[in-house]
């Protein structure tokens, strides 16, 4: 094997999806995703479920992910890894994995960043963003705006203070009546409402920092009230509730967003993590790029929720600077990039 064949194996298992992918010299040759429906019931992740799932799934999905690359693990140049943010218990379950696949064949370990690979998966695909860009990126655990100068050299110039704008999602989804995960559902129903049927307030924030906690607050007494007046309120304006609310939370992306680009003089424009998924978000983002001129980047969906293939493609930009982990390394729950 020469030194132009590199294939590195890289695992995610930071929240409720376990997930394996190969990356051979750069191009991300799969991308296995074995997700946990388990957690449904209860409305939200359940971190000792979420585990115990990871450890049912990772040796199936690792081993997928091989065959599917139509290569051996002696193949292997080295095993990547989420090292964090995520849930302790499920970090651990591929911390340990990968740990010890690296040592049994005798090849490097390399950590990633979980919110750098979000950033990163711009990079498994034509068209890839420019230096300097910036990023958002939105989840069910982080909202972030990141100054992109580099693949591996990224800044956090803004954040939220509070909830991130995918757990706004769900917790007014619940308050809806809507099952878990709620956020790909107001969407849905956003899809057939009017925006501008009820107002919300527009939490606004020093600098470049969100804050979403308000509009849960705002939502559950504003419905509290209509539904003395009509039990039936929800069910009767479902669509129209949904296009509102989303409309909100997207209206506190976009200010900020729109604020970055004109401070820091960059047009080119990226967004990325699971909320990245939204149509609201699409739409709104790619209309505002017309008008700017922005270059607007957006990854395909099976890159914007938690994947390996980021993970890989993060991999691959460390395997070349040669930053490599050492055996001891442990997860870390919070992580910054």
């Amino acid at each position: 094997m020469g030194t132009r064949d590199i294939y590195i194996l890289a695992i995610e298992s930071s929240c409720d999806e376990t997930s394996a992918s190969v990356i051979y010299n750069g191009k991300v040759l799969n991308n296995i995703v074995a997700t946990q429906s388990v957690h449904e019931k209860y409305g939200g992740v359940v971190p000792e479920l979420a585990s115990r799932a990871h450890q049912e799934n990772i040796v199936p999905v690792v081993s997928e992910a091989l065959v599917s690359a139509g290569i051996s693990k002696s193949q292997l140049s080295a095993i990547a890894f989420t090292r964090g943010p995520g849930l302790m218990g499920a970090l651990l379950v591929g911390v340990s994995f990968a740990k010890s696949l690296a040592q049994a064949l005798d090849i490097p370990l390399i950590e990633v960043n979980h919110m750098q690979a979000h950033v990163l998966a711009h990079f498994i695909e034509n068209p890839k963003p420019s230096f300097p860009f910036l990023c958002l990126t939105v989840s069910g655990g982080h909202t972030q705006l990141v100054l992109v100068k580099d693949h591996l050299e990224m800044e956090v110039i803004g954040e939220t203070r509070d909830d991130a704008v995918g757990e706004a999602f769900d917790k007014t989804a619940k308050l809806l009546g809507l099952p878990y995960p709620g956020g790909p559902l107001i969407d849905r129903y956003a899809n057939e409402g009017n925006p501008k049927t009820f107002q919300f307030p527009i939490t606004r924030m020093p600098g470049l920092n969100f804050s979403f906690s308000g509009i849960k607050t705002a939502v559950l007494y504003f419905l509290q009230d209509k539904m003395k007046e009509n039990p039936n309120f929800i069910q009767e304006n479902l669509s129209d509730l949904c296009a509102s609310i989303q409309y909100t939370l997207i209206e506190m992306l976009r200010i900020k967003l729109e604020e970055a680009s004109k401070k820091l003089q960059i047009k080119e424009i990226a967004i990325a993590g699971g909320v990245s998924a939204n149509s609201g978000l699409r739409n709104t983002l790619t209309q505002i790029a017309k008008k700017k001129g922005w270059n607007l980047y957006i990854p395909k969906f099976e890159y914007c929720t938690d994947n390996a293939g980021m993970i890989a493609i993060a991999a691959h930009y460390k395997y070349l600077k040669g930053e490599f982990s050492s055996l001891d390394v442990t997860p870390l729950a919070k992580m910054k990039i």
